[in-house]
Parts: structure tokens; sequence; C-alpha cells
């Protein structure tokens, strides 16, 4: 017996996306399924949908205690940098809570009372901005907040590998506090190593630097960069402590304060692997399914049960363990095929860059402004008219129009239509909703039995052969 599919918290309206819909989950014909029973072993979280938002300032405050704030002084400035995306997971409500409860604490330990909360874009001119408005940050800080993005004139930081670039009005303060969050979207990316870093290199850096870390060194050996970052000079005689809202399957776990950054990242990494490393080999064993993207950002980083559709869709890849160093990464990046297989590009990227058992997809409702790549690749049903002329102006995918013209992606009038158009496409009735949940998976009840039948069996071979084998890669044994 499975509980009626949980509705998701509401997101934001935005200028990146058309008007929003209704969502996935109110539709008949899916269930809910706990991550609790599939995996008991997981932690309560201490924070789930519809909880006291106390309990994030209470966790917030606990953590602090241990943390020494005597580098800030009573006449600094110090800035709480904090990165758009945190304010995605659960609503950003538990985001918000944890930022201002890190703010009190300074203020009230060090006497420091020019606290200011930065916002960092990921690369859009106008995502900061809504975010501020969204989340009242301007009422939250009294006015002392601004927002950043990867346009904003750049400061030259010297590194052990040569010249990166930061966004000068991030680190323009006497100190920092890096307030961050554990997400583990792009797994095929960083593979739970250095994750905790990225911001370096993404929230809190230039074009320049960002472009680097995508695509001068790639998936497989980029993660180095925002730790050489974080470990210049420049970046070290301005930060004071990291503060970081960390997840699990089940919703908000904990959150992790510590003036030693490597040490916290050890913390985050292991836990990651011993719990969203059973949930992403759990995807990884379905078998055949409609994916159904239904969320306020960008459709890679939209969460089912804590793991994103990029995950499910560079899973299961001719054999890669996404989590396994030994083997390549999942993911393949257009610049890594050599130039004289250019003519064969499509070819090979169909046959190394996607999960198979991805049969077809169903936009509910994303953002625009990042590649499908070779989702292309798959049966795509647009929900409504207006959606799709929206993402055929997308300038991040130049090829959605030509692909909409050629009939790879249809356009359906309604939810319900779009649906019954994939699964016949797909030749199957299972069916997942990447709508940001945690704690639960919105899925249609077949894949349901399916997930519920292969759980034993995942936690199994994960805690007796892989893990052991993660932990002695990353010398966490």
């Amino acid at each position: 017996m499975y509980q009626p599919a949980v509705v998701p918290l509401p997101f934001m309206e935005s200028v990146y996306q058309p008007p929003l819909r209704k969502r996935a989950a109110e539709h008949p014909g899916f269930v809910s399924l706990p991550v609790r029973d599939l995996f008991p072993e997981f932690p309560e979280a201490v924070y789930c949908y519809g909880d006291d938002f106390s309990a994030i300032r209470r966790h917030t405050l606990y953590a602090l205690e241990k943390v020494d704030m005597g580098m800030i002084e009573p006449g600094h400035r110090a800035h709480i940098l904090a990165s758009e995306h945190g304010f995605s997971i659960f609503g950003g409500w538990p985001y918000r809570e944890m930022l201002g409860a890190v703010r009190d604490a300074v203020r009230e330990r060090t006497g420091c009372r020019d606290v200011r909360l930065g916002v960092a874009a990921y690369r859009g001119f106008r995502e900061s901005r809504e975010v501020i408005e969204a989340f009242r940050l301007d009422e939250l800080f009294e006015g002392k907040v601004f927002g950043f993005g990867p346009y904003d004139e750049g400061v030259a930081i010297e590194t052990e590998v040569g010249t990166l670039y930061g966004v000068k009005k991030a680190y323009d303060a006497d100190r920092f506090v890096h307030a961050y969050y554990d997400d583990p979207r792009e797994m095929y990316f960083h593979r739970f190593l250095a994750r905790s870093f990225k911001a370096f290199a993404m929230s809190y850096a230039r074009l320049e630097t960002r472009s680097a870390y995508h695509y001068s060194f790639k998936n497989r050996s980029s993660n180095f960069l925002p730790v050489a970052v974080f470990r210049s000079p420049f970046v070290q005689e301005r930060y004071a402590f990291s503060c970081i809202m960390r997840t699990s399957p089940t919703g908000i776990m904990a959150i992790d304060a510590d003036n030693d950054l490597f040490a916290l990242d050890r913390r985050v990494t292991r836990g990651h692997l011993e719990r969203f490393g059973k949930m992403q080999k759990l995807l990884e064993s379905i078998e055949e399914c409609v994916a159904v993207i239904d969320g306020g950002r960008w459709g890679y980083y939209v969460h089912a049960g804590g793991v994103t559709f990029g995950v499910l869709m560079f899973s299961n890849c001719e054999g890669h363990d996404i989590m396994d160093l030994d083997s390549p990464s999942a993911m393949m990046m257009i610049d890594e095929v050599p130039y004289e297989e250019r003519e064969d590009l499509a070819t090979k990227m169909l046959r190394t860059g996607i999960n198979p058992a991805l049969k077809a997809v169903v936009i509910n409702q994303q953002w625009a402004g990042i590649p499908f790549l070779n989702l292309f690749s798959k049966p795509i049903f647009v929900v409504g008219r207006d959606q799709m002329e929206y993402l055929r102006l997308d300038r991040a995918n130049p090829l959605f129009k030509a692909m909409g013209d050629l009939g790879v992606i249809r356009v359906a009038k309604d939810f319900q239509a779009a649906m019954r158009k994939a699964r016949r496409a797909a030749r199957t009735d299972k069916a997942l909703i990447f709508d940001g949940s945690f704690g639960h998976l919105n899925l249609s009840p077949s894949l349901a039995d399916e997930l519920a039948q292969k759980a034993p069996g995942v936690r199994k071979r994960v805690e007796e052969e892989l893990l052991p084998r993660w932990l002695r890669q990353r010398n966490l044994e």
C-alpha cells in the first residue's frame, strides 16, 4: 500500500521559465514511496516537508558553538557567501533560516555589526535579485545584502596552479563565511571529490574560472581547481569558517560547521557515499522508465528522493560506476571526442553518454539556460505550446528548435496527453517524477513495486562490496 503522491513545496516564479503550471504529483496515476521504507537504516531528517523551521536555526546555532570566530573583529566587514541553488532545496526556506542564524551568531559572538549577505548567481543576470526578492533577504539582513555573478568585476587570485579569477564583490570584506549546502547534484562530475569546495571555482568565481572548471580540465580532473582557489593566500587571509546544510535522501540531516573545511568535507563525503550511494544505485537499477521534469530549476538539478535527474540521465552508461574512481566518469563532454572522430560525434555520444533505461522524458516545467546535450537522443514531450515556444528560443540549446521542427521534441496540449504519448513511445507505464522531493519518491505504482523489491539487494551490494571500495579510494576507510 503506497501513500498518495506528495505535492511538493511551491517554487518561486522566474523570468527563466514560462508561467508555472499544475504540479505533476497533483495528477492521478502517481503514488509516494518514502525513502525510509526502502532504506530504514537512513537517519531521520532534522527537517522535512512541513516541519518547523526552528529546528534549522537550533541545529545551526548548535553546530556553530564549536567554531572559532576570533578572527572576526567588531570593526570588520564580514560577508556570508551563499549560492542560489541552496534556495531551491525544500523551497529555499531552510537555507534562508540557516543564513539568518549564522548572521546572528557572528554578531553575538564577535561584536561585528557589519555582516552582509552575498548571493551568488549561477550565470544569469537576474537570478540573484529574484532570490533576494522572493525570500525577503533584504528584510532578513536589514538591507545589507547584495547579489553577484560570473560577469561582475573580477579579482586575480594567485594559486598553486596559476592565476584564477574570483568575483571582487564577493571577497571585498575583511572576513567571509562560506555558507553552503552539500547537495550532491552532479555526482557524475565531482564524484564526491572536494564537493564542499565547488563554490570557490563556480559561485564565487568569474566566468573565466568557471569555464576552466568545466571545459579546460573537464569532469575527470577539474575538482582540484576549487581546492587550489581555497588554499590560495588571497582566500585564506579572508576566510573565517564554513557552515554547510547537510542533506540525505530523507531530508536535511544536519547543519555542520568547522573552521577546517577539509575536515568538514571528509564528513560530508562519507555521508554522501553511505546514503546517496545507495539511492543512486537503486535508481541505476531501473530497467525502463519515463522521467518527468517538474521543477523550478534546470532539469538536471531537480531532485527525486534527493537524487537529481542528471544523475539518472548519466547513470548506467556502459557499465561505468559513477563513484568508482578506477573507472572513467559517466558523462562525456563534446570536447572530449578526438577531432578526427567529430563526424561520428552524435553516434559516439549516444553510445556512451546516456542511461539506456531512460526511455522518454516529459517536461512539465523547467528553466531555460542549460544545454540538453545528448538528451535529444530520447523522445521528449513538452507540456503546453507556451513552454515549447519558450524553449525554442533558448540560446543555450540552439538545437532545440531544429529538433522540434524534426519532430524529435513534441508538444502536448496538457500533462495527461504528454504522459500518454511518452508511455506509448517508451512502451512502459513506469514513471518517476523529478519535482524537488526529498524523503520520498513520487512515481508510478509499477515502478514503486520494482524499487521496493530491489532495495534489499542494492543495500547488500553497496554495504558489502561498493562502499568499502569507494571509501578506500578516497582515503576514508
